[in-house]
């Protein structure tokens, strides 16, 4: 054992954590501030020792020059981030749909700080995003993020410098995608409060000594809730198939 340990090759051991702690500070879940440090450190680390066996044969020889040394961790922390910021853009999707969601049931102004996305959010984009992060956890989707990582090593293979403009290019499409789908998700609240807010309007004109302010909001907020508790299920589904597909486009077939 203690002859293994010696022979054990440190330089590749530090190019796989570079690329694996990167990416667990900034996935969903992982890098919340509600996680200490020290435990995400040592997950970190943790990973990293199981899955040396499996990476050592493909990692590079150290080079003989620093700066040669330092390209490749600088590397490898790109691809890192680059991996968690995949996930991160996915669960985006649910903090865009809150944000409309918010914005259509008069709860916009309704702040909080969200631990996932670590910024002051409306309470639907809290909730929705919560929600998410504790799905992925609970039906095992953790388990295809950390695949994803491991299997990153066959696409962006170490000590070959990683095509820049292809990852843009990737970060973009899924920014997209994601924003989209936060459209979708909160479609039907949009749709109902068009018609609420068209209602109202008749309602404005036939009576105009109505007080359509104090009179409207609190139906406006209660008929949105009552719309969440019926399509939160589906939009739930909706997101962790968009989840699946950010990652699954990684693993071998």
């Amino acid at each position: 054992m203690l002859e293994q340990f010696l022979n054990l090759n440190i330089f590749g051991f530090f190019l796989i954590f570079a690329r694996v702690g990167t990416a667990i500070m900034m996935m969903p879940g992982f890098s919340a501030t509600y996680v200490p440090t020290w435990i995400r450190l040592g997950f970190a680390l943790s990973l990293s020792f199981v899955v040396s066996p499996i990476l050592m044969p493909i990692m590079p020889v150290e080079p003989s020059s620093a700066a040669a040394q330092m390209l490749l961790v600088l590397n490898e922390v790109v691809v890192g981030a680059f991996m968690g910021m995949l996930a991160r853009i996915a669960i985006g999707a649910l903090q865009t749909a809150g944000t409309v969601i918010a914005f259509v049931s008069s709860m916009a102004n309704s702040l909080s700080q969200d631990a996932v996305s670590e910024q002051q959010s409306s309470i639907i984009s809290n909730f929705l995003t919560t929600t998410g992060v504790l799905l992925v956890f609970v039906t095992d989707m953790h388990h295809l993020m950390i695949s994803a990582l491991v299997e990153s090593y066959a696409v962006f293979v170490p000590a070959i410098q990683p095509t820049i403009g292809d990852m843009a290019f990737m970060l973009a499409t899924n920014i997209t995608e994601s924003f989209a789908l936060g459209l979708q998700i909160a479609s039907p609240f949009v749709l109902s409060g068009i018609v609420y807010y068209t209602v109202l309007g008749v309602f404005g004109r036939l009576m105009p000594a109505l007080p359509v302010f104090f009179f409207a909001m609190p139906a406006q907020i209660a008929m949105q809730l009552a719309l969440m508790i019926i399509v939160l299920s589906s939009i739930m589904m909706v997101f962790l198939r968009h989840f699946q597909d950010v990652h699954i486009g990684f693993l071998n077939p």
